[in-house]
């Protein structure tokens, strides 16, 4: 019975997996694709996950302590989770650090990008350009509603409680 608890993974650890497992389940959700525009692809859910994962990593940040921990397994649920996915779509293995690496690069490139949209707001222009960029391709028009979306879901994070986000629930929006 001891050896059990010495491989079993930190609480941090699965607090960051109960977290991704939730921004995931909220990125499949089937209205952002049918109703929203978000290509149903392998490039448009990426887009969806990343985006989830960077509000659920902006709202633990600075906040110190064990949530630090929480962040980072989360981040490495996100990265293995990617691992995943390219190896179950046949990537070879030669081939999956190059894709990691440029996958790595965009999503570091995304979490500025929303950052910045964020702190720009209540000026919407930045966010729903980086939205059209990125998850809307060719489907400008159909930012306002993604927009709404992504603003409600940074405010409800916000408003959530940390103990209650750290129980590996996050409290989304619904989808309209």
């Amino acid at each position: 019975m001891r050896l059990k608890g010495l491989f079993s993974p930190r609480p941090a650890v699965l607090t960051g997996r109960r977290l991704y497992a939730a921004a995931a389940e909220q990125a499949r959700t089937p209205a952002f694709y049918a109703d929203m525009g978000a290509a149903d692809t392998v490039e448009g859910r990426f887009e969806l996950y990343t985006l989830h994962v960077v509000f659920l990593l902006r709202r633990l940040k600075g906040q110190g302590g064990a949530v630090g921990e929480v962040s980072q397994a989360l981040f490495d649920t996100y990265l293995r989770s990617l691992d995943d996915a390219l190896r179950e779509m046949g990537v070879g293995d030669l081939s999956v650090g190059k894709k990691m690496r440029r996958l790595g690069e965009a999503f570091y490139g995304r979490v500025k990008t929303y950052e910045d949209a964020i702190a720009a707001l209540p000026d919407r222009a930045p966010l729903e350009a980086v939205l059209a960029r990125t998850i809307l391709i060719g489907q400008e028009e159909r930012t306002a509603p993604l927009a709404d979306y992504a603003i409600a879901a940074v405010e409800s994070l916000d408003r959530q409680s940390l103990d209650d986000l750290l129980e590996g629930a996050p409290a989304w929006p619904p989808i309209r």
